[in-house]
């Protein structure tokens, strides 16, 4: 996030005619990617990791893409997604990650990293399988038309926090980008 951060703010800086700010953020953010590639890129699991000098993946790479860090065409982003679906997904749903921390082993999928993971999908070119994907999570959704904020994977029973804002903006998200463009549709 912190290559997030430069990144926008140099160009926050160019859109306000700050030269020198933007050469300020610029250069930090140039580093800073510089060094992500370096220290999180992973040759040996040919993908990008969750920490610098890890092997461990997080769901949260699934978003490389969209922060614009690499083009969704990069084979390192497309072999990440891979690594991502062989390792964090089961069944329809994908885990944040699957390392025991201060809760114990996830047991539940994060529903968000599910729609990051549809996103992803499009992305890479693998539209069909996005939307198939996208139209079985949706189907989790309560009578209401609701999602929480994880999801049992054997069950699909809806569990955590309810509603849960990152589950549905993920669901309008996904439904966006797997939508026409609007001078297509008429």
């Amino acid at each position: 996030m912190c290559w997030v951060a430069c990144d926008r703010l140099a160009k926050i800086a160019a859109r306000l005619g700050l030269a020198d700010r933007v050469l300020f953020w610029r250069s930090a953010a140039d580093r800073i990617h510089a060094l992500i590639n370096e220290r999180a890129w992973s040759p040996k699991r040919n993908s990008f990791v969750a920490a610098f000098g890890g092997e461990t993946l997080d769901a949260s790479l699934l978003l490389l893409a969209e922060l614009g860090f690499v083009r969704a065409s990069d084979p390192r982003f497309v072999s990440t997604v891979e690594a991502v679906e062989r390792e964090l997904r089961r069944g329809d749903f994908i885990f944040r990650y699957t390392e025991s921390d201060d809760f114990g082993e996830p047991t539940n999928a994060f529903l968000v990293c599910t729609f990051w993971y549809i996103d992803a999908l499009a992305a890479i070119g693998r539209r069909d399988e996005a939307r198939t994907l996208f139209e079985a999570t949706i189907a989790r959704r309560n009578r209401l038309g609701l999602l929480a904020e994880h999801v049992d994977t054997a069950t699909g029973e809806l569990w955590g926090n309810f509603p849960q804002t990152y589950s549905m903006v993920g669901m309008i998200n996904s439904a966006t980008r797997l939508s026409i463009p609007w001078d297509e549709a008429f």
